[in-house]
């Protein structure tokens, strides 16, 4: 699996038809009215990687499997979420899993679609959001805080670690700073991820426009954009409407005919993807052999036996050697043999840091 992103929004800002359209289903009700959607819906779909038909075609694969990125919608957020109001509160728990957070703004005018703060402006809410998200974090927080003081006045090593970082992160929200801005040293990283708080996921924002600002966006979204920077998140301009239409248009040639009229080079569901990618420091490395070319995700910097974890636990066990060819060699000679014969094939050990495109067989015994 690539990553998983949970969608957050105020209600009506385009959310389940933002969702339906980049999974290409109908699992979420879309309507002009606040609150319709009453579960969290999940779609999951392919992140287009144009080396894996490649590596298919010289491995003569008989299938091919790309990496997943996952989707998570819940029910708007509004405000006093956080204590309650509305349905979004319900589903906060589903977005303590996600690797990120895509939050959807308004930015279109439509007389048509009520918004529940009767104007359209993305910043106040994106701040109503992030609020309300750092509410819900600061109640959780205060009282793990009161556990793990506890468990520091009983002498646990960890706890008093723990506490160290709870501490600042704490501070930090009753200031209105979110987690993830916290000062924290690298080491202190793995203690915050497994707070799991959800101000402290990183944060794309989605600029929900109309048909016509697709491409170049509006005043709003530029609004956002220069918000999203102060903050340390990234930024998309997508228009729902349009990934709608793409979303029912099954011919690549005519996916692309209809982009390129619109003045688009790439749809929304690429974009975040690609900025997803970006945001979470991802990388892709690439299985080959006549039973299938398949992608995997990790984090860059991994090295060799924990990306063979992705594949499977035991091969990081029993991990011996990698077998890596770089894409280009791998494309270059013709596939693997031809790699090997060109001396393209490296023997990795297990402080190899794997590459973006490498191509790789993972030696192990158990």
């Amino acid at each position: 699996m690539g990553f998983n992103c949970g969608i957050v929004g105020l209600p009506n800002v385009g959310k389940s038809a933002l969702f339906n359209a980049l999974t290409a289903t109908q699992a979420a009700e879309t309507t002009k009215y606040a609150f319709s959607t009453r579960e969290a819906n999940v779609g999951r779909v392919a992140v287009p990687d144009e080396r894996l038909a490649v590596c298919a075609r010289l491995a003569k694969s008989a299938k091919i499997i790309p990496t997943q990125l996952e989707f998570v919608d819940i029910a708007g957020l509004v405000r006093g979420a956080s204590k309650g109001q509305g349905l979004g509160n319900q589903f906060l728990g589903h977005l303590r899993e996600v690797d990120a957070i895509a939050h959807i703004v308004r930015c279109f005018e439509d007389d048509n679609v009520v918004h529940v703060e009767g104007s359209v402006d993305p910043i106040r809410d994106a701040e109503t959001v992030e609020t309300e998200l750092m509410l819900a974090d600061l109640e959780s927080l205060e009282r793990r805080a009161v556990a793990v003081q506890k468990r520091v006045r009983g002498g646990e090593k960890e706890a008093r670690a723990l506490l160290g970082v709870i501490e600042p992160v704490l501070a930090g929200l009753q200031e209105g700073v979110p987690a993830r801005r916290a000062a924290l040293a690298p080491e202190q990283q793995n203690d915050l991820k497994a707070l799991q708080l959800l101000s402290a996921k990183p944060v794309l924002y989605i600029a929900n426009v109309d048909e016509g600002a697709a491409a170049s966006g509006n005043a709003l979204s530029c609004r956002v954009a220069e918000y999203a920077a102060t903050q340390g998140a990234e930024t998309v301009t997508i228009s729902a409407a349009i990934e709608a239409e793409l979303a029912v248009l099954a011919d690549p040639a005519e996916r692309n005919e209809f982009l390129a009229a619109l003045g688009l080079g790439e749809t929304g569901l690429d974009q975040v993807i690609r900025t997803g990618y970006a945001l979470l420091d991802l990388i892709t490395f690439l299985t080959a052999g006549p039973k299938e070319s398949r992608a995997w995700t990790i984090t860059r910097g991994t090295k060799a036996p924990q990306a063979a974890r992705t594949i499977h636990s035991d091969f990081e066990k029993g991990f011996i050697r990698a077998e890596t060819i770089a894409y280009a060699d791998f494309v270059a000679c013709g596939g693997e043999q031809g790699a090997k014969d060109a001396g393209k094939m490296r023997l990795e050990g297990a402080e190899y840091v794997v590459q973006d495109g490498d191509v790789m067989h993972f030696r192990f015994n158990v």
